[in-house]
C-alpha cells in the first residue's frame, strides 16, 4: 500500500514497507532548523504517545550533566548547541552526545522538548514555521506510521546527530 501526501510544490508517495527509510532519508535532507522544529513538534504534539524510551533502558543519568549544562546557557547558546548537534559540527557537546546510547538520545532529546515546551530551553528560532517539507513529515508520522515506525524513525533522526567521540 502506497501513502501520498501532497503539498504545493511536492508530492510524497511512500510505500508502506518503505515508510521508515524513506521518512530518515527526508528528515536527513532537512535544513537543521527543521530538523530541529520537527523534533520539537514531535515530542511536544505526539509525547503522550511517543516516549523517549523506557525509563530503565533510557540511563537519562547519564545525559543529565550534559542536559543541565545546555539548560544554564544563554538562550542564543542553547540554539547554536542543538544546531551544532544536528549538523555533526565536532564541539565538547557534538561529542559528548555521540557517546549516548539510541535510547538515550531519544531520552536526551525528549527531555530537551519538554524544557522547550516550558520556555525553560530554547530550541528553534523565534517564530520559527516548519516547511512544507517538514510538514509532510510530520503529516506521515501522525497519520500513517504505526507507533513502531514513529519511534523508528526518531531514532535514525537522534541517532546521527552529534560526532561520534571514537571516530
Amino acid at each position: 500500500m502506497a501513502y501520498a501526501t501532497a503539498s504545493n510544490a511536492t508530492l510524497f508517495v511512500v510505500e508502506t514497507s518503505e515508510l521508515v527509510p524513506a521518512v530518515s532519508a527526508r528528515f536527513q535532507r532537512l535544513s537543521v532548523d527543521d530538523q530541529l522544529g520537527l523534533l520539537w513538534f514531535v515530542y511536544t504534539e505526539m509525547g503522550k504517545s511517543i516516549t523517549p524510551a523506557a525509563p530503565g533502558a533510557a540511563r537519562l543519568h547519564l545525559a543529565e550533566g550534559l542536559l543541565e549544562q545546555i539548560k544554564a546557557m544563554e538562550p542564543s547558546e542553547q540554539l547554536q548547541v542543538m544546531r551544532d548537534l544536528a549538523a555533526r559540527r565536532s564541539t565538547p557537546v557534538s561529542r559528548a552526545y555521540g557517546a549516548f546510547s539510541v535510547n538515550t538520545k531519544l531520552a536526551f532529546w525528549y527531555r530537551l522538548a519538554q524544557w522547550m515546551d516550558e520556555g525553560t530551553v530554547i530550541g528553534v528560532p523565534q517564530g520559527y514555521r516548519l516547511s512544507a517539507p517538514a510538514r509532510e513529515i510530520l503529516n506521515v508520522l501522525v497519520t500513517k506510521a504505526d507507533f513502531s515506525q514513529q519511534i523508528s524513525i526518531l531514532r535514525q533522526a537522534v541517532i546521527g546527530m552529534g560526532i561520534d567521540p571514537l571516530s
